[in-house]
C-alpha cells in the first residue's frame, strides 16, 4: 500500500449565525448542561449530592489505583522515548520554519503559573509538613514519624507527587495538540490528537463526545486547584486583618467562599477578555517576578542550609526509588487498621488523587501548552515542560517546606505550624519567622503572588474552554461565553464549597470537589492513553513518508483535504 500524506483537515460543524456562532453547538450546550447541572444538584440536594458521589468516588479509588499508577508511569516513560527518539525528538510542534512566539522566561513563566502554580503555594509547605509526620514507610514501621530519620522520606514522596508525574501527564496532551494541531493543520482541540485512530469519524459525535469529557474534566480539575486556592486566599486576607471570612476551624465560611470568589473571577474574566499575549502573559511574568521574590526569602532568611541538604539528598532518593515508587500498588488485605489497609488507604489519598488531579487538569494545561509552544522541538518541550518544573518545585518544597520542618523539628515553632490549616501554613510560618508587623507584609505579598496564581489559572481555563467549544479557534470569542465560563467555573467552586461543608466536616467543600474530580478525570485518562498510541503511530509513520517523500506537514500540501488510502480510510 502506497504511503499518503496524513490526514490534514478535519472539518467541525460550528454555527454561523446567532448566539453560538463560531461554536460547536452540541460540545458547547451539553458541556454547559453538565455543569450547570452539577452545581444545581450540589446546591439544592447537599446531602444527596455528597453521598452519591462519595459513593462513586470511593468505589473509583478502591478500583483504579492499578489503572492509574501504571497509566501515569507509562506517560513519563513514554515522554523522555520521544525526546530520545531520534525520529521524534527533533520534530517541531509546527512548521520547520516556526519560531517560538515567547521568550523563554515568557514561556516558563505562563507554563508554571497554569500548570502548578497555585497548588504549590499551598503544599510547598504542607506536604512535606504532612509526609514529616506519616508516610508509607512510617505504617511500615521503617522510620518514626515527626523524627529527624524521616526528613528524606517526606521528601521522597512530595517529589513523587509534584515531580515527573505531574508534568508528564500534562506534557502527553500538549504534545498530542501541539503536534497534530500546528503540523497538521487541524483544530487546537481535544479529538484532533486521536485523528491516526478514528480518522474522519471524529468530524462527529465520537468527536463531540472526546471534547466534551475535556471540558467537564478541565472544569472540575481546574476547580479542584481553586478550591485549595480559595481556602489559603482566605486564609492570607484573615492573617492581613480582613475578618469574618472563616470558621472556628479556621477553614473558609460562605461569606469568605463568596468574596474569594467575587474578587478572583472578576480579576480572571477581565484578564481572559485581553487573551493570552496581553492579561495572561503580563500577569504570569508578575507572579514568576513574586515567585523568585519569596523564594529569595527562603533561601536567604530560611532553613539555608538544611533546604540545601533536603534539596540534593531528596532528589536523590527520588531518582533511586523511582522503579519502586512507579510500579508499588498496595491492596488491602481485608482487615481493618492492618499495615495493607492503611498503605491502600494512604496511596488512594495522595498517590492515587494526585494522578486523577494531574489528568483532569491536563485538556486545560496541555492545550494551554500547546497553544504557547509552537515552533518549539518535541525534545525541548519535554525538557522545559517537564524536567524544569519539577525541579522548580523540588527547589520550593526544600526551602518552603524544609524551614517549616526545621522549626518544628528544633521545637522553636511550638507546634504554631503543624497546628494551623493546610492553606494556613505558609501565612503561619512566616509570620513567626519575622513577627507581626514584617510578618504582615510578607503575607500581603503572598496574598497578591497567590492572587496571580488563582487570576492566571481561571483566564486560561476559561479561555481553553471556549476554545475547545469553538472547535479550536485561537481567534477572539464572543464576551457572553467568556462570562458564562467565568461565572461557571465560579459557580462549580463555591457551590461545592458551600454544599459539602458541614458543622461536622468544615472542610467537606474541599472533599467534595476532590469526588467531582476524580470522577471527571476518569474518562479522560482513557482519552489520554488514547493520544499516546496516537502519537507515537504518527511519528512512526511520517519517518517512513519522509524517506519516501511524501509530505508530513499541511504546508507542503496546499488545500490538502482528507487523504485516503486504497481501501478508502483516512491515511494517518
Amino acid at each position: 500500500m502506497a504511503l499518503d500524506p496524513p490526514l490534514m483537515d478535519l472539518p467541525i460543524k460550528t454555527a454561523d449565525k446567532g448566539f453560538y456562532s463560531g461554536f460547536s453547538t452540541s460540545v458547547a450546550v451539553i458541556s454547559k448542561f453538565i455543569i450547570a447541572a452539577l452545581v444545581i444538584w450540589a446546591i439544592v440536594f447537599p446531602a444527596t449530592a455528597g453521598a452519591i458521589l462519595n459513593s462513586i468516588n470511593s468505589f473509583i479509588l478502591a478500583n483504579t489505583a492499578y489503572w492509574y499508577i501504571y497509566l501515569v508511569t507509562a506517560f513519563i516513560l513514554i515522554c523522555f522515548a520521544l525526546a530520545l527518539w531520534p525520529a521524534a525528538g527533533r520534530l517541531k510542534l509546527g512548521l520547520d520554519s516556526d519560531k517560538p512566539e515567547f521568550s523563554n522566561f515568557s514561556w516558563f513563566s505562563m507554563m508554571f503559573g497554569a500548570g502548578i502554580g497555585v497548588g504549590m503555594l499551598t503544599w510547598a509547605v504542607a506536604e512535606p509538613v504532612y509526609h514529616f509526620q506519616n508516610n508509607p514507610e512510617v505504617i511500615m514501621g521503617l522510620a518514626e514519624g515527626s523524627s529527624q530519620e524521616n526528613i528524606r522520606n517526606a521528601y521522597k514522596w512530595s517529589f513523587v507527587h509534584w515531580g515527573l508525574g505531574a508534568w508528564a501527564c500534562y506534557a502527553i496532551a500538549g504534545l498530542s495538540l501541539g503536534f497534530f494541531c500546528y503540523r497538521r493543520g487541524l483544530p487546537l482541540t481535544m479529538r484532533s490528537s486521536l485523528t491516526p485512530l478514528f480518522g474522519k469519524a471524529l468530524s462527529g459525535t465520537l468527536g463531540n463526545v472526546i471534547d466534551i469529557v475535556a471540558v467537564v474534566a478541565t472544569i472540575l480539575g481546574v476547580a479542584q486547584t481553586l478550591g485549595f486556592g480559595v481556602e489559603q486566599f482566605v486564609a492570607g486576607l484573615t492573617r492581613i486583618g480582613i475578618g469574618g471570612l472563616t470558621n472556628e476551624a479556621g477553614t473558609a465560611n460562605t461569606t469568605g467562599v463568596i468574596v474569594a470568589i467575587l474578587v478572583i473571577m472578576a480579576a480572571s474574566t477581565a484578564s481572559a477578555l485581553s487573551g493570552v499575549g496581553k492579561g495572561i502573559k503580563w500577569l504570569s511574568n508578575l507572579n514568576m517576578g513574586l515567585s523568585i521574590f519569596l523564594l529569595a526569602f527562603f533561601l536567604i532568611f530560611g532553613a539555608t542550609f538544611f533546604g540545601l541538604q533536603s534539596l540534593v539528598l531528596g532528589i536523590w532518593d527520588y531518582i533511586i526509588s523511582l522503579p519502586q515508587t512507579l510500579f508499588t500498588v498496595w491492596r488491602s488485605d481485608g482487615v481493618d487498621g492492618s499495615v495493607a489497609a492503611q498503605l491502600e488507604g494512604w496511596q488512594g489519598g495522595w498517590s492515587v488523587f494526585y494522578w486523577a488531579w494531574w489528568i483532569a487538569f491536563a485538556p486545560f494545561v496541555g492545550l494551554f501548552l500547546a497553544r504557547i509552544s509552537k515552533g518549539r522541538t518535541i525534545r525541548e518541550f519535554v525538557v522545559g515542560a517537564i524536567l524544569v518544573p519539577s525541579l522548580m518545585c523540588f527547589v520550593w518544597f526544600t526551602w518552603a517546606g524544609g524551614t517549616a520542618i526545621d522549626l518544628e523539628l528544633n521545637g522553636d515553632a511550638a507546634g504554631a505550624i503543624l497546628g494551623a490549616p493546610d492553606g494556613d501554613k505558609i501565612f503561619a510560618m512566616v509570620i513567626h519567622m519575622l513577627g507581626a508587623n514584617l510578618g504582615w507584609i510578607m503575607s500581603v505579598i503572598i496574598v497578591v503572588l497567590l492572587m496571580t496564581y488563582l487570576v492566571t489559572t481561571a483566564d486560561s481555563a476559561v479561555l481553553i474552554v471556549n476554545t475547545i467549544n469553538a472547535a479550536g479557534d485561537e481567534g477572539p470569542k464572543a464576551k457572553p461565553h467568556i462570562y458564562f465560563w467565568g461565572v461557571a467555573l465560579g459557580a462549580v467552586v463555591a457551590g461545592l464549597l458551600i454544599a459539602g461543608a458541614t458543622p461536622e466536616d468544615p472542610a467537606g467543600g474541599l472533599k467534595a470537589i476532590q469526588t467531582a474530580m476524580v470522577i471527571g478525570a476518569l474518562p479522560f485518562s482513557v482519552v489520554m492513553l488514547l493520544q499516546c498510541v496516537a502519537l507515537i503511530k504518527a511519528i512512526a509513520n511520517d519517518a517512513r513518508r519522509e524517506k519516501a517523500g511524501v509530505a508530513t506537514t499541511h504546508d507542503e500540501v496546499e488545500g490538502a483535504g482528507p487523504a485516503e488510502g486504497l481501501d478508502g480510510t483516512p491515511a494517518q
